[in-house]
């Protein structure tokens, strides 16, 4: 998807580190968390990079002037893709920060991810089985990109036949929450995070 000023166009492996920066960048509600981890590639060990390499037909970048600043990334089927994780992804990861202890902030967030995956309730997926992510770095935040990659990923679910995704926000970052309103999330429950669905028809 082309527009005057930017493009939406699938991920490819040449777009690693730019997801790995632009979670890191957005890790902390929105804002840069760089000071907040010990390496830049937490956030998106667990956040970005794992969708893009295991979902690769649901992962969109946003490029500006030759350069990636934003991106969506989702799974049609959360409950698959936790269990494909836990079998590829996460062992790998515990080899790669074996043995390391949090010294930032939001270290344990992470590593403590890494050792004991979480995973999604029933009540989430079953009515709404896939979910996204989407991280922009303010240089992107002007001209409704945010807007047209959501709906961007979708139309992609919607081919899919996914029939519903959900979105969990920080609980920091409630203004946010209007923005999926407008998009057609409706408020599910709070826990960890503030829970929205929308189903796709």
């Amino acid at each position: 998807m082309t527009f005057s000023d930017g493009q939406i166009r699938p991920a490819t492996a040449d777009d690693t580190d730019a997801l790995y920066e632009i979670c890191l960048k957005t890790a902390d509600a929105g804002k840069d968390a760089s000071d907040l981890y010990a390496d830049p590639h937490y956030p998106g060990t667990r956040f970005s990079v794992p969708y893009a390499r295991y979902a690769p037909d649901f992962a969109f970048v946003l490029e500006i002037a030759g350069k990636v600043v934003g991106y969506v990334v989702a799974t049609p089927d959360t409950v698959a893709f936790e269990q494909q994780l836990a079998q590829e992804w996460w062992p790998l990861q515990q080899k790669r920060f074996a043995g390391r202890q949090p010294v930032k902030p939001l270290d344990s967030k992470i590593l403590d991810a890494l050792m004991q995956p979480e995973t999604a309730s029933a009540a989430l997926t079953a009515p709404y089985p896939a979910h996204l992510h989407i991280n922009i770095l303010p240089e992107g935040q002007r001209g409704g990109w945010g807007k047209k990659l959501v709906e961007h990923e979708l139309v992609a679910l919607k081919k899919a036949g996914v029939k519903g995704v959900y979105v969990g926000i920080s609980l920091q970052n409630e203004p946010v929450t209007h923005f999926y309103q407008q998009l057609g999330f409706q408020p599910l429950f709070r826990s960890n995070a503030i829970y929205m669905g929308q189903e796709l028809k």
